[in-house]
């Protein structure tokens, strides 16, 4: 059985036009998927990159994405 990344790497810019293309404020989001709004703007802004399974997926649930458009294709590394 195959253990889930320890994080996920967002990418803010995908997370963004997603969220507008839903039409949803960040504060909605944020209360959606049981986060900060500022953790969320820093999110979208690419100041932090990194999310734990269970809050990815809790976003992913409030963005109704079922996919990992959400993700950068290529993860940096860290630092």
């Amino acid at each position: 059985m195959e253990r889930p990344p320890a994080t996920f790497e967002v990418n803010g810019a995908a997370l963004r036009r997603t969220r507008m293309h839903h039409g949803i404020g960040i504060h909605e989001l944020a209360d959606s998927a049981g986060i900060s709004r500022s953790y969320l703007q820093r999110l979208e802004t690419g100041t932090r990159r990194r999310m734990r399974p269970g809050t990815y997926a809790a976003l992913r649930t409030a963005l109704n994405v079922d996919d990992d458009r959400l993700l950068n294709e290529e993860p940096t590394e860290k630092r």
